[in-house]
């Protein structure tokens, strides 16, 4: 049985929760319900921020993970349908909860885990042009992994439909070391070549600037990094989708709040249900989102 030491603290203009216990260190904001940090004890973060993130109010922070949601990406490329569901123009990036105060319900010690879980009650009914109401929910379960559920419970009459992402950033040693295993052979869509559809047909390695939507990936993804000696592997539930991004060099010299070399550092690969693997839920409907992150040393040959 862990014993949980939870300190609150600000960071900038923004209300967290420092959790920790043997097994690691989580910290988590109040804002976005995004996690800022992981880290197990005695070894490197899993999770990178950004050595400029602005820690403001109404803003998500660079790094971490954020939670994308009633869609993810641009809105106006997702399908007619995840468009319908709002009724304003311009559309935010990324959707409308990543820079609003989501409702801490409560932190639970489980033997040697804690699990901290959140809602948005403005995502029933209350969210700005987005005349819905869902119950939106997001539960961390840290110890030796770290476990992200999202969850959606349709409470009005009439269909919704979204798409979502929980959007990891890794720490990586250097992005142009390491390889993304479990993508062999998957279609992907290339957003910076006019969108097409390609396949992948190997490991992925890093040579300039990634955005690639992966489609109906396995279960199962990793991250290897012969540098930190370490494999983080992914396993995802409710999810057709993954989304791969590094920045590169001339898109992180265009972020204010990211260094101009802090792309070496990163990878995002996201969970989600993004282009066509779209959720519409059914009144009543619902349905889980979920990825449990782990890491373990590279086996020797």
């Amino acid at each position: 049985m862990t014993t949980a030491n939870v300190d609150t603290l600000v960071l900038g203009e923004l209300k967290c929760w420092r959790i920790t216990t043997a097994q690691a260190e989580l910290v988590i904001a109040q804002q976005g319900a995004q996690i800022l940090r992981y880290q197990r004890a005695g070894q490197a973060p899993l999770l990178w921020l950004s050595e400029q993130a602005l820690f403001k109010q109404g803003k998500s922070v660079r790094g971490g993970v954020p939670v994308c949601w009633p869609w993810f990406g641009h809105l106006q490329r997702n399908p007619e349908a995840v468009q319908a569901m709002y009724d304003a123009e311009p559309a935010p990036a990324h959707g409308l909860v990543r820079g609003r105060d989501w409702q801490l319900l409560g932190m639970q010690e489980q033997g040697d885990t804690v699990r901290v879980e959140f809602d948005m009650p403005q995502a029933q009914g209350a969210l700005p042009d987005w005349p819905h109401s869902v119950e939106l929910r997001l539960c961390v379960t840290m110890g030796e992994t770290l476990e992200v559920t999202l969850s959606n419970r349709n409470l009005g009459a009439q269909p919704v439909t979204i798409s979502q992402a929980l959007h990891t950033y890794f720490a990586v040693s250097d992005v142009r070391q390491v390889q993304v295993h479990g993508v062999e052979e998957l279609t992907y869509i290339e957003t910076l070549a006019d969108w097409q559809q390609r396949t992948q047909q190997s490991a992925l390695t890093f040579a300039g600037e990634t955005d690639r939507i992966y489609l109906d990936p396995p279960t199962l993804l990793s991250i290897v990094d012969p540098q930190h000696d370490r494999r983080t592997t992914l396993h995802t539930q409710g999810s057709r989708s993954a989304v791969i991004w590094n920045p590169w060099t001339e898109r992180a010299a265009e972020l204010p709040d990211m260094a101009d070399e802090a792309w070496q550092g990163m990878l995002c690969i996201e969970t989600a249900n993004a282009w066509h693997d779209v959720l519409t839920l059914a009144p009543g409907a619902h349905h889980a989102l979920s990825v449990k992150i782990s890491s373990a040393p590279l086996e020797r040959r």
